[in-house]
């Protein structure tokens, strides 16, 4: 037996082909399970579906006018077939079309009657597109565009057909569902390459290529600061945070995903557009940026030489009484004293607000004083005069670690620290847990009280913002310096990791939308769900954040967003990275390079 009657197909017994008959196809596999045909829509597999089609265009197309529709957070599908027409068969009707058009012209003329533009307008354009057609410039397509939507039901589908026809209308591009056609319908949409409504329009190569697809939101301006690049279509995301609605931002992003990276570029580029920065800063991550930029460095610990009273007092505003200042500071201090002494009862609260009013009148400091020149009182003054008061005895126990215990170190000394300075970093890493929220919630404040003395272009950035998020009184504070900021031109940059923390206080959401800009970067399995409710993803988006790489994810303003990639220059990188390996390596490097000065 030979090679070729190996080759030749052999014939099958009644079970082989029993079998072979068994056996699933691929039409088997991606086949629905059941279809349902009606006049103006399909259903297929238990999701409604509705066909339409184009059946006219104005007289000039502009380049993205598809644009919307393709970039609606609908569940659409865009098909466009596009048929070319033999060039000489064009040529040949062009022919008489122009003959047609130039004889209506002179019998006008014969008759004296008035010129007509748009016939006029007509033999110009066909003439024209002849030339262009002759030379081969152009080419003539027959095109057809189909649209289907989907939807749970009918009425689903009616609400994003009246979105579609909208925005198509105001364009002048008119379509139509197409009745009684829906299954050649949708199988002239699913991607097997046939066209079966063969509903068209002729377009030559210029107007048509307004149809091109592959758009995407260009999410920039004029003005501001690079904070990445589209991933969609390399464009830059051009922003200035000072020229929006507000200047407020939050970042969420798991550890590791670069969400420190991405800020501290963002501070170093607005320090060189003019910005003062401060930064409260919970694992002294910026110190070395501090340091290479000219900044100041705090460390807030129990036994750093740097400490902040917390009743000195803000000088009142040129639009503002002392009367006033003086009792929104009474309102911060005991705000302050429930996170100090684990809470306040009713009575225990008026108690902490007449000692807190005599404490002040010690050092003359009272309503109707002027008590910008006058030294504040210190913690130990409060426990004084606590202490000559009735019931005071179990708040006394409870603020004498405060003034005289271990944590005496931390508030009770008058405040030493001038964050007049285009840079300023607070750090937190070394205060105990326990203090970590007291402390945030002390030095915001200070930073507070000094923004309202002089009007400048500021960034306070609050790293880990889930600590203050935890307290409702600290997250109500960081809220009202959100809703405020914009009047003393004052940005909020919150950071945080722990998104569910974030977004369980009732300040998170508010926090949130009182935001312009929002950054996602890589997120969690166990977050991603909430993240996705909150902000409305996509589940191609919400996969997106799943697989994000470092320095990667969704980036909003307003309404818009796109996919974005942090990028940082060399010498950038080189001052803001956290990668402990790179920051090795930058030490040893300045280490031997100080040695062979030596």
């Amino acid at each position: 037996m030979g090679l070729l009657d190996n080759l030749r197909p052999k014939k099958l017994d009644d079970n082989q082909v029993a079998i072979s008959e068994s056996l699933l196809t691929l039409a088997d596999v991606i086949a629905p399970s059941a279809v349902s045909i009606k006049p103006g829509s399909i259903n297929i597999s238990g999701t409604s579906a509705r066909v339409f089609y184009a059946v006219s265009y104005p007289r000039f197309l502009n380049d993205g006018w598809l644009e919307p529709i393709l970039n609606m957070e609908k569940e659409l599908d865009v098909t466009i077939v596009i048929h070319p027409i033999s060039t000489a068969e064009t040529l040949k009707k062009f022919q008489k079309k122009v003959a047609e058009v130039q004889s209506q012209i002179n019998i006008r003329a014969e008759r004296g009657e008035v010129r007509d533009p748009q016939l006029e307008a007509a033999y110009r354009n066909l003439e024209d597109l002849r030339d262009k057609l002759q030379q081969a410039e152009e080419k003539l397509f027959d095109v057809g565009l189909y649209i289907a939507v989907y939807g749970e039901d009918d009425t689903k589908l009616n609400k994003v057909e009246n979105d579609i026809k909208g925005i198509l209308d105001s364009k002048l591009v008119y379509i139509k569902p197409a009745l009684f056609r829906q299954e050649p319908g949708i199988q002239s949409i699913i991607p097997t390459a046939t066209d079966e409504l063969l509903t068209h329009s002729k377009f030559n190569s210029s107007p048509l290529s307004s149809f091109f697809p592959f758009t995407s939101f260009d999410l920039t301006s004029d003005t501001g600061i690079l904070y990445g690049i589209n991933r969609h279509n390399s464009s830059l995301v051009l922003f200035d945070r000072f020229g929006l609605t507000n200047y407020n931002s939050v970042t969420f992003a798991t550890s590791g995903a670069g969400k420190s990276y991405s800020i501290k570029l963002e501070i170093l580029r607005s320090l060189m557009f003019g910005s003062e920065v401060i930064v409260i800063d919970p694992e002294r991550e910026y110190e070395y940026l501090a340091e290479a930029t000219g900044g100041r460095f705090f460390n807030i610990s129990l036994s750093s030489k740097h400490h902040i009273n917390p009743f000195d007092l803000p000088p009142p505003g040129d639009d503002e009484e002392p009367a006033d200042v003086l009792r929104s500071q009474i309102v911060h201090l005991i705000g302050l004293f429930k996170l100090m002494l684990g809470g306040l009862a009713p009575e225990e609260e008026t108690i902490i607000d007449l000692a807190i009013r005599e404490t002040y009148a010690l050092k003359d400091i009272t309503e109707q004083s002027n008590f910008a020149d006058l030294e504040p009182p210190l913690l130990s003054d409060f426990e004084m005069v606590l202490a000559g008061m009735n019931g005071s005895a179990s708040l006394i126990s409870r603020l004498q670690k405060y003034t005289s215990g271990t944590w005496s170190g931390f508030m009770n000394h008058p405040t030493n620290v001038d964050i007049q300075q285009k840079f300023v970093v607070f750090s937190l890493r070394d205060m105990e847990d326990e203090l970590k929220t007291i402390a945030m919630f002390i030095v915001t404040n200070y930073i507070w009280s000094a923004i309202r003395r002089r009007l400048v272009k500021r960034l306070l950035v609050i790293d880990e913002a889930w600590w203050m998020m935890k307290s409702e009184d600290t997250a109500s504070f960081l809220f009202s310096l959100a809703k405020r900021g914009r009047k003393y031109f004052l940005g909020i940059a919150t950071i945080t990791q722990d998104v569910d923390d974030f977004l369980r206080s009732p300040y998170g959401v508010p926090m949130i939308t009182n935001s312009s800009l929002q950054f996602l970067m890589k997120q969690s399995p166990t977050a991603i769900d909430n993240i996705q409710r909150t902000f409305n993803l996509t589940d191609e988006e919400k996969f997106l954040l799943l697989e994000s790489d470092v320095g990667e994810g969704l980036f909003f303003v307003g309404l818009k967003h796109v996919a974005i990639k942090v990028i940082a220059s060399y010498t950038e990188d080189q001052i803001i990275t956290s990668d402990p390996s790179q920051i090795l390596q930058i030490k040893n490097a300045r280490k031997e390079l100080n040695d062979s000065q030596l």
